[in-house]
């Protein structure tokens, strides 16, 4: 059966599902592991992640694909099954992050370009064999006094086309993520510069998308919500969130693009499933909205786990319930009643 990018692009963003951001670098996950007390070491990691692919209620219910990092989508379970098996058969679809990490742009103080395209061709033809079916590569851009820059928001833009247009060459959807950051040192903005940042930003990764012959059917897009910074003394009210973040999106992502999964960016948990369900619910929108969570999804996980295997079913009591909260956001269904009711 031939496997078409725009199918798979659809399956990523069907009705009621998203995409589970288990791709944390191992650095990343050690400051996870760190916080539960627990040594992050490769048994562990596994141990973990493997706890989240057999929730069963989740995957098979809630959970369209996985980003994974190397390690991981490399990964048996302890019983000797491929990790990367485990997520095909719960019906999700297993995805990679291919990005090395933001690093500093050369003459542009306190702004950052992702690297990872040198090589990037045969690693996606490798990573196709290993099982993935999407990949996903993150650009980062601050806001600041005089931030972001034309250099920043262009080279950030040509990279993320490059890096799209090479994996529809191997067969392989893209997401496509340019994150406009809510935190970090200068995070003092309101909502409307976010706005204003977020507009700019999708004009320019929407030309470059459209320079690199890149077929705009087979990505899922994944953007920061139109919201004010983590330091801003006056945040938006949830609605405002929504509607900001709609308006902007509809201004500009074309219609072509079949889904648009948020990154939840430094939000809680309920935060990032209420500013959804508000967007799912002003409807009439000509893409799906749903979500791409990596820690909005996990954290309660995490601390119900407690790198413990007498807690695995708490764990994964945590994580479906999690799930299933923003599976009825992407269908503008969620409500705080049900938060209480857990």
């Amino acid at each position: 059966m031939t496997e078409r990018l725009e199918d798979i692009a659809t399956a990523m963003v069907a009705p009621g599902k998203g995409i589970l951001a288990a791709d944390e670098s191992t650095g990343t996950i050690k400051k996870r592991f760190d916080s539960i007390g627990l040594e992050s070491t490769e048994n562990a990691r596994r141990d973990y992640r493997e706890m989240l692919f057999r929730t069963e209620e989740a995957m098979r219910n809630y959970i369209s694909g996985v980003i994974l990092f190397d390690e991981t989508l490399r990964q048996k379970a302890a019983d000797g099954t491929p990790l990367a098996e485990l997520i095909r058969s719960s019906g999700a679809i297993p995805g990679i992050k291919v990005d090395k990490g933001a690093k500093p742009l050369a003459l542009s103080p306190g702004e950052q370009i992702t690297e990872g395209l040198d090589g990037l061709r045969e690693r996606l033809a490798e990573y196709y064999d290993l099982g993935a079916r999407f990949a996903k590569w993150r650009a980062v851009i601050t806001i600041g006094d005089g931030l972001p820059t034309w250099n920043c928001e262009n080279a950030n833009a040509h990279a993320l086309a490059r890096y799209a247009a090479l994996c529809q060459e191997a067969k392989i959807v893209p997401i496509v993520e340019p994150e406009v950051l809510m935190d970090g040192p200068g995070a003092t903005h309101d909502i409307d510069r976010c706005y204003d940042v977020t507009h700019k930003v999708l004009r320019i990764v929407f030309r470059e998308l459209h320079a690199a012959n890149v077929n705009l059917e087979g990505i899922v897009l994944k953007p920061n919500m139109v919201i004010a910074g983590q330091k801003c003394s006056k945040q938006a009210s949830p609605n405002e969130v929504a509607e900001k973040t709609v308006k902007c999106l509809k201004a500009t992502v074309p219609s072509a693009v079949p889904g648009i999964a948020f990154l939840s960016g430094g939000q809680s948990g309920e935060e990032a499933t209420r500013h959804l369900s508000l967007m799912n619910e002003i409807g009439n929108l000509p893409w799906a909205l749903t979500f791409s969570y990596g820690r909005a999804l996990q954290a309660a996980a995490l601390q119900a786990w407690g790198g413990k295997s007498e807690n695995v079913a708490a764990g994964q009591r945590a994580f479906a319930h999690r799930a299933k909260m923003n599976s009825l956001a992407a269908l503008g269904k969620w409500q705080d009643k049900l938060e209480e009711a857990a």
